[in-house]
C-alpha cells in the first residue's frame, strides 16, 4: 500500500512540473459514475483553477468535496452559456485559469459547453482539454461491435414524429450508431429503432456505466424490447445505446430489393405487392409500401415520356 501511495505522489509531482497556463480554459472530464475515474491531471488542474464553470454547481461541489477541494463555482448550462461565456472570458484576460466541468464525463459532448470553447476561441483565448471519462466510448470499449467507424447522434428528439424523421436520415449508415437515452424515454426509444431498423441487426444497451448496477446486454434489435420488459430494473440508470450500422452491401440489396417490387407491382397493387416484398425479404412493409409507390411513380412517367 505504501508503494502504490508513494507511486501516486511521484506522479502528481511530475504533473505538478508541468506548465498550466494562466489565461487558459481547462475542459476537465469528470467521472461518469465512480468518482475513481478521476485522472490525476484533472485533480491538479481543478485545485489549481481559479474558479470551476460548472452545469449544475451542487452536484460540482459534492464531487470536489469527495477530493477535499473547494473552489469558487460559476453555474454554466444550457440556459446561460453566452451569458456565463462572457463573464468567464473577462476572467480570463485577467489572467485567471478557469476549470470547465459538466455534470458527468465529458464537457460539450451532449452536455453544456460547446457554445462556451466556441465563444473563447473566438475571443483569441486558448483552450485546453484535459481527457477522460466518456460514456460513448466506455460503451463502445465493451460493446464488442466490429466497426472502426461510429456516429455519435446523442439523444433524439422526445417527439415521435421528429424521432423517426432523424432516424430515417441514419438508416443507411454503415457506421454504428451511438445515442443517449433517460431512463423513462427507453422502451419508446426501442420501440422508435424497432420501427425503422432492419430486426436483425445487433444492438447494445448499456445502462449505469461505472456504476453499482453496471449492465451491458447484447442481442438483436427484435428482442430488445421484450428484455427490456422482462425486469423493471432494466429500465432504470442513463442509457447509451449502440445499434450495428447498416451492412456494406446495402446498395445492392436494395437494388435486388427494387427488382423484387418491380416484378410484383406488375401482377399486384401496391400494398399486395408491399406485403409479398415484406415476407421475401424480410424488410418493414411500410418501408417497401413507401418504396412501391416510388417506382410505380416512376414506371407511370416513364410511360408518359414513351
Amino acid at each position: 500500500m505504501t508503494e502504490s501511495v508513494t507511486d501516486v505522489s511521484a506522479i502528481m509531482h511530475e504533473v505538478a512540473r508541468q506548465t498550466f497556463l494562466s489565461g487558459t480554459l481547462y475542459v476537465v472530464a469528470t467521472p461518469i459514475g465512480n468518482v475513481g475515474d478521476i485522472t490525476l491531471r484533472s485533480l491538479h488542474v481543478l485545485g489549481l483553477a481559479d474558479a470551476i464553470a460548472c452545469e449544475d454547481t451542487r452536484n460540482t461541489r459534492n464531487l470536489l468535496a469527495r477530493y477535499g477541494l473547494n473552489k469558487p463555482l460559476i453555474a454554466a448550462h444550457q440556459h446561460n452559456e453566452r451569458e456565463s461565456a462572457d463573464k468567464l472570458i473577462a476572467r480570463l484576460q485577467a489572467g485567471e485559469r478557469i476549470a470547465l466541468v459538466s455534470d458527468a464525463g465529458t464537457p460539450a459532448v451532449s452536455d453544456p459547453g460547446a457554445r462556451i470553447v466556441n465563444m473563447v476561441q473566438a475571443a483569441g483565448l486558448p483552450v485546453v482539454p484535459l481527457a477522460g471519462p466518456s460514456a460513448a466510448i466506455a460503451a463502445l470499449s465493451a460493446s464488442g461491435l466490429i466497426n472502426d467507424r461510429f456516429q455519435f447522434v446523442g439523444f433524439l428528439p422526445a417527439k415521435a414524429g421528429q424521432r423517426e424523421t432523424v432516424l430515417q436520415t441514419l438508416l443507411s449508415l454503415p457506421s454504428t450508431l451511438v445515442f443517449y437515452e433517460a431512463p423513462h424515454r427507453i422502451i419508446d426509444m426501442v420501440t422508435a429503432l424497432t420501427s425503422v431498423f432492419e430486426p436483425q441487426r445487433e444492438i447494445v444497451l448499456a445502462r449505469e456505466l461505472s456504476k453499482l448496477f453496471e449492465e451491458i446486454h447484447r442481442c438483436p434489435l427484435q428482442d430488445a424490447q421484450a428484455w427490456l420488459e422482462a425486469d423493471s430494473n432494466r429500465q432504470k440508470g442513463e442509457f447509451v445505446v449502440l445499434l450495428e450500422g447498416a451492412p456494406e452491401e446495402r446498395d445492392a440489396r436494395d437494388a435486388q430489393t427494387d427488382r423484387i417490387l418491380a416484378i410484383l407491382l406488375e401482377e399486384c397493387p401496391v400494398k399486395q405487392a408491399a406485403t409479398l416484398a415484406a415476407r421475401l425479404t424480410g424488410q418493414k412493409k411500410n418501408a417497401l409500401y413507401d418504396r412501391a409507390l416510388e417506382l410505380k411513380a416512376a414506371s407511370a412517367g416513364d410511360n408518359r415520356l414513351a
